[in-house]
């Protein structure tokens, strides 16, 4: 696409995307009297307006039917995770048997390691990316820990060249492959939170395989901003949370997939729950857990309703939007755009280093910029402008326009000011 670095060429792209109606039904913070250009999707989606609706419905039910909430009335409580298994499904990639929405994000990923990380005989390591988000480094930390290892010797990190900032695809496989008779388990995240890499998970998938390793990944920041194929790509399990990209609530409920091949595998040792167990035997609350098929089987609580009520409005829209294909069109453009500004501000050239990879598609919605110089300066102003981005220790900053909600305009505005405050740097 030729860009321009001009107010009325963003506006022309404004006027000619499909989607750019969206954004009227999200919720602006306020700055300076006025809506922020929000690119922090990456950390805190947006609320959708229509999500109060969601809540309140859930909410008069309670009110007017208090426990019968759960059999009565069109959409019974004991039922609603259901409702969200299509919408979740297309989201990933995958059968709507093969996910669930229950719980949160790490407890979700624990639970997924007991049932997944099978340590036995010299088959006992994990291999990661190196600088993964804390929340999968502690899970591998205290996972392996409590099976007899020690972290430093199972958990297998893999980091990028010297001088370079992110993993390639080569490195990683050939880590599996000199590995693999060692290997139990291929954990890492879809894409990195601090860089913005998108890794190759259907080849890292095949790669784990190949070695006798089942392969998980931690879509927190993949779930909601690139498409996946976690079914065709044979991925053993995977995880995400919904308040990111997918724009449910701060500390919102998680989502969870296990490949149909594990559906009805009772084999398989897991933390089993009340609402894990079989529906129709439910309650006869009889002892002796016989798992629901699939990954419902995986549940241990009644489901969140009000959290997902969100997340139920949330899905909606991204099935109005046209689905992840469509959001990916946009966001490949905009995310475009905004490289092609960064790279034509020209002061201050020194000081931001982009360290996301060019290659649209080893990237999802965000660029991260190192900042060499005063970087915790660069970010205040940025918000002190009315420009709400993301702070990463120890110098970057975290730019992420958002499909359903940002525009070029916005991108553009963005570039003016970042030139502004470089300029005063």
């Amino acid at each position: 696409m030729n860009y321009q670095n001009t107010l009325a060429f963003a506006q022309e792209q404004d006027q000619q995307d499909s989607l750019h109606h969206f954004r009227e039904r999200f919720y602006f913070p306020q700055v300076n009297k006025q809506d922020a250009i929000y690119f922090c999707g990456n950390s805190l989606g947006l609320q959708p307006k229509s999500a109060q609706m969601y809540i309140d419905n859930e909410m008069y039910k309670w009110a007017n039917m208090a426990v019968e909430g759960h059999f009565k009335g069109d959409e019974p409580w004991v039922n609603y995770h259901t409702l969200l298994a299509g919408g979740a499904a297309r989201v990933v990639g995958a059968k709507e048997n093969e996910v669930v929405i229950m719980n949160q994000l790490t407890v979700n990923l624990h639970l997924m390691l007991v049932s997944f990380y099978r340590p036995e005989g010299k088959r006992f390591k994990i291999i990661t990316e190196g600088g993964a988000f804390p929340s999968d480094q502690y899970a591998l930390e205290t996972q392996t820990r409590f099976h007899g290892y020690n972290p430093d010797e199972a958990v297998i990190e893999l980091f990028p060249r010297e001088g370079e900032h992110t993993l390639r695809t080569e490195d990683i496989l050939q880590s599996i492959k000199q590995h693999s008779e060692e290997l139990a388990l291929v954990m890492m995240g879809g894409i990195n939170y601090y860089t913005g890499q998108v890794f190759d998970m259907d080849a890292i998938t095949k790669a784990g395989h190949e070695a006798g390793a089942l392969v998980g990944f931690d879509l927190a920041h993949a779930a909601g901003n690139i498409p996946l194929q976690l079914h065709d790509w044979d991925v053993d399990f995977a995880v995400w949370c919904t308040y990111k990209y997918l724009n449910s609530g701060p500390g919102g409920t998680s989502g969870v997939y296990v490949h149909e091949r594990f559906a009805n595998d009772n084999s398989i040792p897991r933390f089993a729950g009340w609402w894990g167990h079989d529906a129709k035997e439910r309650f006869q609350m009889k002892k002796g857990f016989r798992p629901m098929e699939g990954a419902p089987g995986w549940q241990l609580s009644n489901g969140q309703i009000l959290p997902m009520a969100v997340h139920r409005a949330s899905l909606e829209l991204v099935d109005e939007a046209g689905g992840m294909e469509a959001l990916r069109a946009k966001s490949e453009k905009l995310t475009g755009y905004l490289e092609y500004l960064i790279n034509d501000v020209h002061v201050g050239k020194d000081v931001l280093e982009m360290i996301t990879p060019s290659d649209p598609q080893a990237r999802g919605c965000q660029i991260s910029l190192l900042v060499k110089q005063n970087s915790r300066l660069l970010f205040d102003k940025l918000m002190e402008a009315g420009i709400i981005v993301d702070y990463r220790e120890p110098n970057v900053i975290r730019v992420a326009p958002t499909p359903l909600y940002n525009s070029f305009e916005e991108v553009y505005r963005f570039s003016e000011i970042l030139h502004e405050c470089l300029e005063a740097h």
